[in-house]
């Protein structure tokens, strides 16, 4: 399933009049790709991840979801949208102090709109994912007995647990070191070619951007002239 955004535009109140924060963005993400957004802070970046994750509504163009225009959704209907078809890892994962990493993950299926998982088989789901992003072993553990790498993991297994079409990563490096957050790049490059995502990852680490199947650079709201830059 693919992410297309087209022709988006994005405003927001200043003052009297408006600041534009996207003009005439075009993004496409096909299943089992990543794409990188990178750019100066203030470029747009965060606005167009909340755009693409509907939490934004553009002031004009599409955002299309395995061809389903989402502008067309109800507020219900995009939620639903959210919770079913999308993944999305905060700069921050936010984990609740009191829960397990097994519990954080195991979590998204209860409050998954289709119905409550049988326990043992959400449990064992949740089990799997941390064995996949490197945590097995540690899935008693709760946020203050983990790194920040290791929150961080928690946070992308969290986002996969309803098997999601379409992944948004945003800045999931940003308080980690350089070894901890290539592993992490890594990650979520295998996991998006393994599961089939089509995963868009804002960052400010270009060290690392041969991950990504394609790099799109945000100026002023604007895709910028590195935008056709790919790596094989």
């Amino acid at each position: 399933m693919s992410l297309s955004l087209e022709d988006i535009t994005l405003t927001y109140p200043d003052g009297e009049g408006r600041l534009t924060a996207l003009d005439g963005v075009d993004l496409d993400v096909p299943a089992g790709t990543l794409t990188a957004i990178v750019g100066p802070s203030g470029s747009g970046k965060s606005s167009l991840l909340a755009v693409a994750a509907t939490l934004a509504t553009p002031d004009a163009g599409r955002v299309l979801v395995g061809g389903t225009e989402t502008g067309a959704l109800s507020a219900a209907e995009r939620t639903e949208l959210r919770r079913r078809r999308m993944g999305i890892v905060f700069q921050q994962p936010n984990l609740l102090a009191s829960l397990t990493a097994l519990e954080q993950v195991e979590l998204m299926a209860r409050i998954d709109g289709r119905g409550r998982r049988r326990s043992g088989e959400a449990r064992a789901r949740a089990r799997e994912l941390l064995a996949t992003v490197g945590l097995d072993g540690l899935a008693h553990r709760r946020p203050h007995q983990l790194s920040g790498g290791q929150r961080q993991r928690v946070g992308i297994a969290r986002a996969l647990m309803n098997a999601p079409a379409v992944l948004l990563v945003d800045e999931p490096t940003s308080a980690l070191d350089h070894e901890r957050g290539a592993a992490v790049l890594d990650l979520l490059g295998r996991l998006t070619r393994e599961w089939r995502t089509a995963t868009v990852l804002v960052t400010h680490d270009r060290a690392r951007l041969a991950v990504a199947d394609r790099v799109v650079e945000l100026v002023d709201g604007r895709v910028g002239a590195p935008a056709e830059s790919s790596f094989p």
